[in-house]
Formats: structure tokens, C-alpha cells, sequence
């Protein structure tokens, strides 16, 4: 199938590399199936492209390669709606800000999307932890929140 992107124009792409969010994302619960696209010549970051509408997009990063202290639960909704079994079965990104200089962009670490491989369904999950916060800056020393 051929989808229409914000950052990479026209892609063709197979329905077994979507990403299905049963109810959508905070804000965009219309927006049910994703697709992760890479960012050429940057292994750290990835697009969030909706699969239906070309300007819903985000980019991601794997939160633990900025902030070394971070750690959540999973809570039992989002197990349940997940299908998650054993800790192997996910991954988790977190949505970027970007600003300028690039320094200064921020990562949301109180809302981390939580991908399970096995089906392929995906949730933002909303922590109740005020350790973290939606706009950690990422050109911070990792340790610091």
C-alpha cells in the first residue's frame, strides 16, 4: 500500500509493518495504525508516521539511550490491552520536541509509547510518576531529569 508522509513524501509499504494503536493516541484517538520510518543517516531517531493522514507524525527515540535512571511499570490496562506476557515482548520510544539549536530539544518521558513485537499493537501510556517530565531537554548530562 502507498501512504502519503510528512518528512519522506510518497512510501510504499506493506500492511505487517504497521503498528496498530487499538485506541489511537492522547489527542489523536482517530489515528489507530503507524508505521515507524527511519531518519536517513541517524540511527537514533525514527518517525511516527500515521498511516492515514500524512501530517501526523513524530519523532521518537529510545528514551534510555538519553536519561540513565529511567524506569517505569507497565500498568495492568495497558498489559491487558497489549496482550504483554514477559518484558522481551516490548520496546519503548518517546516522542521528541524539536527545537534550535537542536540541543535544546525536549523528549516526553511521562508519556513513553510502548510497542509489543509479538502483535504489533502500541500504546501511549500516561504515567502517574512526577519523576519525569514532557520536556526533558535531551542535551542534558543523562543522569539529571
Amino acid at each position: 500500500m502507498i501512504i502519503q508522509t510528512k518528512f519522506h513524501g510518497e512510501v510504499n509499504i506493506q500492511s505487517e509493518q504497521l503498528w496498530n494503536f487499538p485506541k489511537g493516541m492522547p489527542g489523536f484517538e482517530d489515528e489507530n495504525e503507524f508505521i515507524l520510518l527511519p531518519i536517513e543517516g541517524n540511527d537514533m531517531f525514527q518517525v511516527l508516521q500515521s498511516s492515514r493522514t500524512p501530517s501526523v507524525a513524530f519523532i521518537v527515540t529510545n528514551p534510555y539511550t538519553l536519561v540513565d535512571d529511567y524506569s517505569f511499570d507497565i500498568d495492568e490496562p495497558t498489559i491487558e490491552l497489549l496482550n504483554i506476557e514477559k518484558p522481551e515482548d516490548v520496546f519503548v520510544l518517546g516522542i521528541l520536541t524539536l527545537k534550535q539549536p537542536f540541543e535544546t530539544s525536549t523528549i516526553n518521558l511521562q508519556a513513553p509509547l510502548i510497542f509489543q513485537l509479538n502483535n504489533r499493537k502500541a500504546k501511549q501510556m500516561i504515567l502517574n510518576d512526577n519523576r519525569f517530565t514532557t520536556r526533558y531537554v535531551i542535551g542534558q548530562p543523562k543522569e539529571a531529569k
